[in-house]
């Protein structure tokens, strides 16, 4: 297995192949560089199904699934991404996945299954360089406060979770450093100590400072990738602007480390 670091975050690793779920050394290599990379590209993966896909998932903990969402058919630990029908195409913004949750899951994984024939990149931000680059007024200010993080978009049901408070700024289970923790504007409803308009101002300040370009990885999708981050040191948005084609993906997610 070899690797190529990228920047401003992410790690690109060849000769691994996924078609059989990874040994515990390289299981426990691989959350090592998730941790402190944040993205792990695998490339090449044009033999991994469905089966090879979910049961790769399992070796980083139990299965997640976003009630809501749309299934891969006879894979209920899955979910379907498509642009295929839609007379509009999808809307994305930087996120974390499923935060509103007390115990979000630690990692996403995606499957190329359609690649378009232009666009449909998928951007990352690396999260512990946002905090490490947040001026030193805006640090300040978020030191020891907590962020209420709620559901939108989709309809979880009566018993499961729709709303979880998390510190804004979070140590990483993993490699013990500080990142910067927060998700979509339209999720972050409540940060400790502030009203609403000031909620609304610091949410929009950290959101903007951590996706500026020079803090993101912009994936170009190829025929056979396998793309896992880690839901605690990066944000992530699909670009639907321009696409040509149809972009199908598979999701999913497991639970990895306990969440802070």
């Amino acid at each position: 297995m070899d690797t190529q670091v990228m920047e401003p975050l992410g790690v690109r690793v060849t000769g691994l192949s996924l078609t059989t779920p990874p040994d515990e050394g390289t299981v426990e290599t691989l959350v090592g560089l998730l941790a402190d990379h944040g993205v792990v590209v695998v490339p090449g993966q044009d033999d991994v199904d469905d089966t090879a896909f979910a049961a790769f998932l399992r070796c980083f903990g139990d299965p997640v699934f976003t009630v809501g969402e749309t299934p891969v058919p006879g894979f209920d630990d899955l979910n379907v991404i498509s642009n295929v029908g839609r007379t509009t195409p999808p809307r994305s913004t930087f996120h974390v996945d499923t935060s509103y949750v007390s115990s979000p899951p630690a990692y996403t994984a995606l499957r190329a299954v359609t690649i378009p024939e232009q666009g449909g990149q998928t951007q990352f931000s690396n999260q512990y360089r946002a905090l490490d680059t947040l001026p030193a007024d805006l640090r300040e200010r978020i030191e020891g406060r907590r962020l209420r993080h709620v559901v939108t978009g989709v309809d979880p049901g009566e018993d499961q979770e729709k709303e979880a408070w998390h510190p804004l700024v979070r140590a990483h289970p993993v490699s013990g450093r500080d990142t910067l923790y927060l998700t979509t504007p339209a999720r972050c409803a409540e940060v400790s100590g502030l009203d609403g308009d000031e909620t609304a101002a610091l949410v929009a300040a950290l959101h903007a400072h951590s996706t500026a370009p020079d803090n993101l990885l912009r994936h170009a999708w190829a025929p056979g990738d396998v793309v896992m981050w880690d839901n605690g040191t990066v944000l992530h948005a699909a670009d639907h602007s321009g696409v040509v084609g149809d972009r199908v993906m598979h999701r999913g997610m497991a639970t990895g480390y306990a969440s802070a």
